[in-house]
């Protein structure tokens, strides 16, 4: 569980425009009037839901976590407004029912709970670590080159090849390391970070839209899943048992849902109503 809020705490920083320092119209508030924090994703204006964020919101420009002190010190972030691009921010969502982590919200006591009676327990913890991304450059919004590049360097560096399964599974295209088995034992894998299970699906102009691996680490069955959405110019990156792999299409889908719930027009107006408004 350390790992993943650690993964979620590196799309923060600590850069904040206080709401008297930006000039925005107004904000959103939630029912203990906390303002949400504001800025446009990708394509989209958005406002988040305050105490949904676990850290802060980076934008584009803030200083990296492991920047010159000098350089941190320095740095003014423009004024917070709804056309302030985002680069990333974290937060966690509830893979049994589509729901959100935010305090002060009933969440935030069942996400304690599940810490303690799940996790000790080695049952399933249905909550995904979730980093959003804004894609702003030229890039291609897809996995065609992650994936060669993996395969290349599990051919370079530890010896094996991915070889492609004969059937699908859940509807992705499935590559196990070396047909699935250990070359050191002859067995099925049981435990090498190197040996992840690649998962992939393409759309129909061949593109690879979302890449999963799945492996052993410390005997927690753990996967990485990233897809791209083309609509609002973003990544994104879920981490979560394996045991929820199935549902991969289904968790796509409403992070997407979670994310309409939370645009604005240019002005800050809500276009509907807000998933994790405490």
């Amino acid at each position: 569980m350390v790992l993943l809020w650690q993964v979620l705490l590196l799309a923060g920083c600590d850069y904040f425009v206080s709401e008297q320092q930006a000039q925005v119209p107004f904000y959103n508030r939630d029912s203990r009037g906390r303002a949400d924090t504001i800025g446009k994703l990708g394509t989209q204006s958005i406002s988040i839901p305050a105490g949904v964020i676990d850290g802060w919101a980076r934008y584009m420009g803030d200083p990296g976590d492991f920047a010159d002190p000098k350089i941190k010190a320095k740095y003014q972030r423009p004024p917070e407004s709804y056309d302030l691009p985002i680069e990333s921010f974290g937060f966690l969502y509830r893979i049994t029912d589509g729901d959100i982590y935010t305090s002060f919200r009933q969440t935030e006591e069942d996400y304690r709970r599940d810490n303690e009676t799940l996790i000790p327990y080695g049952k399933p913890f249905p909550w995904a670590g979730v980093i959003i991304y804004g894609e702003y450059d030229a890039a291609p919004l897809n996995f065609n080159f992650t994936v060669q590049d993996d395969f290349r360097s599990a051919r370079d560096v530890t010896h094996f090849d991915y070889i492609q399964q004969p059937q699908p599974l859940y509807g992705l295209t499935v590559y196990r390391a070396n047909n699935g088995i250990d070359p050191k034992t002859g067995e099925p894998w049981k435990w090498d970070d190197n040996a992840k299970d690649i998962f992939i699906k393409k759309d129909q102009a061949g593109n690879i839209k979302t890449y999963i691996d799945c492996q052993f680490t410390h005997h927690i069955n753990s996967c990485h899943h990233m897809f791209y959405n083309d609509d609002w110019h973003i990544r994104v990156l879920m981490i979560y048992s394996r045991t929820y792999l199935p549902q991969w299409q289904e968790m796509e889908g409403n992070i997407i849902n979670i994310l309409d719930s939370w645009r604005v027009s240019r002005e800050g107006k809500l276009l509907g109503k807000q998933i994790g408004k405490a």
